[in-house]
């Protein structure tokens, strides 16, 4: 059907689309329901082996080996809250998925809705740029991973062609301390005005949400801290790197002061 017809919008949980239809902020009008979809649903471990992957793909720190959990499109955030093999593998998923709305924001969106949105703003992207997960695409012509760090082009744009279904996500093993924190008006049911996710080991990796048109893996701060430069060096590098911008939940001096913020403290938790 999307093959066939590119004015239709796929939907699942819908916690975002009835908000936009009910405030006429949405131009789409013509939606598939995904949500009887069992197929999409699901968190089990896979073989590591990322295929698919676009010549100018990043794969980052990872090695195509071991056990990847691949996450069904169609998990909702009570799913991820709930799986003890993401508890035990992507703990910092798990905190940002308790920080999605309340129990029925958590019981009905999901983390393919989350990524699909597209919004600077989604709680688990930086948990998923940090943990330099995949991105399963699937069309009726056949399969493609993407890597999350290349899935977005700009702001609500992706890679995504109009006939692709996002299928699945897949995190390949992390190797490091984990660290996720949200800076909004409440802990909860409030849109982030930052927040960051880290990786602690190896290769040090950081991104951040709500201070560019897209999720910002902050490779440059990253760097610094990978080659043992000071923290304040990392900041620096850091404000190169983002452009928050004044709107009605914060300014942009706000954002970029609380970004190098938390920046210190993610360094100083993962000690």
């Amino acid at each position: 059907m999307l093959a066939d017809d590119p004015t239709l919008t796929p939907i699942a949980g819908c916690t975002d689309v009835l908000v936009g239809l009910h405030f006429g902020t949405l131009d789409k009008r013509r939606f598939i329901d995904l949500w009887p979809l069992d197929d999409l649903r699901g968190i089990r471990l896979v073989q590591d082996k990322p295929k698919g992957l676009s010549p100018h793909a990043r794969t980052g720190g990872d090695k195509p080996s071991g056990l990847s959990i691949r996450i069904g499109a169609l998990a909702t955030f009570t799913d991820i809250i709930k799986s003890a093999l993401v508890q035990r593998r992507v703990p910092m998923l798990v905190a940002a998925a308790r920080e999605v709305g309340g129990a029925q924001i958590q019981n009905r969106g999901t983390l393919g809705g989350n990524i699909a949105n597209a919004s600077p703003a989604g709680d688990t992207l930086p948990v998923l740029s940090a943990a330099n997960a995949r991105i399963v695409l699937r069309s009726a012509s056949g399969e493609r991973v993407v890597p999350f760090n290349d899935f977005y082009t700009g702001y609500r744009t992706s890679v995504r062609q109009p006939s692709e279904l996002i299928a699945a996500i897949e995190i390949p093993p992390i190797d490091g301390r984990q660290w996720w924190r949200k800076v909004g008006t409440r802990r909860a049911q409030a849109i982030s005005k930052v927040m960051m996710a880290g990786v602690r080991g190896p290769e040090v990796r950081v991104a951040i949400g709500s201070v560019a048109p897209t999720v910002l893996h902050a490779s440059a701060a990253a760097a610094v801290l990978s080659r043992g430069g000071s923290i304040a060096d990392a900041q620096a590098a850091l404000r190169s790197e983002i452009a928050p911008i004044d709107d009605i939940r914060s300014t942009g001096d706000y954002r970029r002061q609380v970004a190098e913020n938390l920046l210190a403290v993610f360094w100083k938790e993962t000690r």
